[in-house]
């Protein structure tokens, strides 16, 4: 049954893409126009880095391009279906500017206008269709081994004695991951040999920087520019340059790179062919000498980590794993779990509601908590995150009152922090911001995402109060759960200096994530009381509980009081926060 509403779902969605004209690809977003490549670098273990810029002005129009997508690259006027010059991932992002790390320069078109599209990851969809397939074709695939839901002591243990499977969950902040690596270090003490995933890169770098202090024998499989810069250093690529043909793959990068400079300089036909083919020649080279050490790594390597799509890798043909551990479990499909987490935190992200319907959107980690129960399961219920505050909501209505804040983050203030003071925007750790009465109404784009222009107002002017007290950029976050506010806010965080440093993103992409003070843009406020998807309980807990000290509600209360989930927040803030009208924030 999956397989069918899996492969219809993939269907229409191409189906779909091919129809798309360039101007609604333009309105939603999904297409950069006018664009020139101003540098080209090898590097990122042998990719081709090429920046574009662009041709009209010193900022990029309106896009909703992010960190790690997949992109193609076409010739400005091309037709939208039209073959690409190359296909890449985002690797750099700016106001001005995008960096896109290619496997090979593209081999024409780059000295005239250019354009970029956003791209769907094939490899994944294929991977998981394989899989479909042979699950299909499996009668006997009930009992689960080696199967590890990533507690403190108690739950270490526990895990350890497991024979087959062990699950653990928990509240956001209570060490899920801190966990996951303790189980790690122990089980290579053992001499086991791990394949540690998640459904999320960033879920396997949090990982891989945990494990890297332990001086463990791993690797990070994955697109360098799909990982965080932290971890390059681990990633399988680097671990091969630093082998025994290293001083020789680096004499090849350096010749490339000058092929590459040379490249973008010439523009004589018969000369740039030549430098195609000499580029191509010695980047076969490259590729050889690496594929000859990528066995040895990952036969020396205690722990392997990478995606659960990524395990399906070619380069781990043929190794057998001792123990297998899936991270944010609850977030992934079953079907990628078959190539830890917390049910009550983001969910899989599921576009069919046929598929929904039909069990898609149920995840292995509930199927087996259901199945299962308390003989494998584990809860953790200290958090070391929060002010009690913030987490108090949480615990009351998600986990039965069940959790505490451990006493070195119970009382914890915005003003502790270095260099801020204590202001009436400071001092607060629950903040309510009514947009309600304020003219501040929701609007829709052209791809049905919701923005509200006044209420992203208000959240800038927070943060700029609290910059003026002292707390850095860089420990602030705005999140809201829609993508056209977040492209808004953005655009608002191009004209303030002192924000460049604020992460602005979806709920998702917070997944994992924490800030010091975090603002949340509901966006919703509509006569009707509509509030969508707002009222998803597990989506709500996600965003309130990335802040640390401070957590600042704007939205109108008018309109989000009509769910019965976000009434109760929004009493919460009420009674234990500070409540101000957006109107004290106008013309600021």
């Amino acid at each position: 049954m999956y397989s069918v509403v899996f492969m219809t779902v993939l269907s229409a969605s191409m189906t779909s893409g091919a129809t798309r004209t360039l101007d609604a690809a333009l309105k939603k977003g999904s297409t950069i126009l006018n664009l020139k490549c101003v540098d080209a670098q090898t590097g990122l273990m042998g990719k081709s880095l090429l920046e574009f810029q662009s041709t009209k002005g010193d900022v990029l129009l309106a896009h909703k391009f992010g960190i790690h997508d997949v992109v193609v690259l076409k010739p400005n006027k091309a037709d939208l279906g039209s073959p690409p010059l190359g296909q890449g991932v985002v690797y750099r992002l700016k106001d001005s500017s995008i960096t896109v790390a290619f496997d090979d320069i593209p081999e024409e078109g780059l000295n005239s206008p250019l354009r970029l599209e956003k791209g769907a990851n094939e490899v994944t969809y294929r991977r998981i269709k394989d899989t479909l397939i042979q699950l299909s074709s499996c009668l006997h695939f009930r009992t689960l081994k080696q199967f590890l839901f990533c507690f403190k002591k108690d739950a270490i243990s526990k895990a350890l004695s497991s024979k087959n499977i062990f699950l653990l969950h928990g509240p956001p902040g209570t060490g899920k991951t801190t966990t996951v690596v303790e189980i790690i270090l122990q089980e290579v003490k053992r001499g086991s040999k791990i394949l540690a995933c998640a459904a999320s890169n960033i879920a396997v770098d949090n990982i891989v920087e945990r494990l890297v202090p332990h001086r463990v024998k791993l690797v990070r499989v994955g697109h360098p520019a799909r990982l965080l810069p932290q971890v390059l250093d681990s990633a399988l690529d680097a671990r091969v340059l630093r082998g025994d043909n290293s001083s020789l793959a680096n004499d090849i990068r350096k010749e490339m790179k000058a092929l590459n400079g040379k490249l973008l300089k010439t523009k004589d036909k018969n000369s740039r062919r030549d430098i195609r083919r000499e580029l191509k020649t010695l980047s076969k080279e490259e590729r050889e000498r690496q594929v000859l050490a990528v066995a040895d790594v990952i036969k020396s390597s205690d722990v392997v980590l990478t995606t659960l799509t990524g395990a399906l890798s070619r380069k781990l043909e043929g190794t057998s794993f001792d123990l297998v551990i899936i991270d944010e479990a609850a977030q992934a499909l079953e079907i990628a779990c078959w190539i830890k987490g917390d049910h009550l935190q983001l969910p899989p992200t599921i576009q069919s509601v046929e598929a929904e319907e039909k069990g898609l959107g149920r995840t292995l980690f509930e199927r087996l908590t259901d199945l299962c129960g308390d003989e494998v399961t584990s809860m953790l219920t200290v958090q070391y995150r929060m002010h009690e505050l913030i987490m108090t909501w949480s615990s009351k209505e998600l986990y039965n009152s069940k959790i505490e804040a451990h006493p070195c983050v119970a009382a914890h203030m915005l003003y502790d922090l270095e260099g801020v003071k204590k202001s009436s925007s400071t001092k607060p750790t629950l903040i309510l911001i009514d947009i309600a009465g304020c003219d501040m109404e929701e609007k829709k784009d052209e791809e049905d995402s919701r923005m509200n222009e006044g209420e992203a107002e208000v959240a800038i002017t927070h943060a700029k109060r609290l910059v003026q007290s002292g707390v850095q950029a860089s420990d602030i976050g705005i999140i809201s759960p829609y993508t056209a506010q977040v492209v808004l806010l953005k655009m608002m965080r191009s004209n303030e200096d002192k924000l460049k440093d604020m992460e602005i993103s979806t709920v998702d992409g917070f997944q994992g994530r924490e800030k010091e003070a975090i603002i949340i843009s509901m966006v919703r406020s509509n006569s009707k009381k509509e509030v969508g998807f707002l009222s998803d309980r597990r989506r709500m807990n996600v965003v309130v509980t990335r802040a640390r000290r401070q957590c600042c509600l704007v939205c109108d209360t008018e309109t989000v009081t009509g769910d019965g989930f976000l009434k109760r927040l929004i009493e919460y803030f009420e009674e234990h926060g500070e409540y101000l009208s957006a109107s004290k924030y106008g013309n600021e």
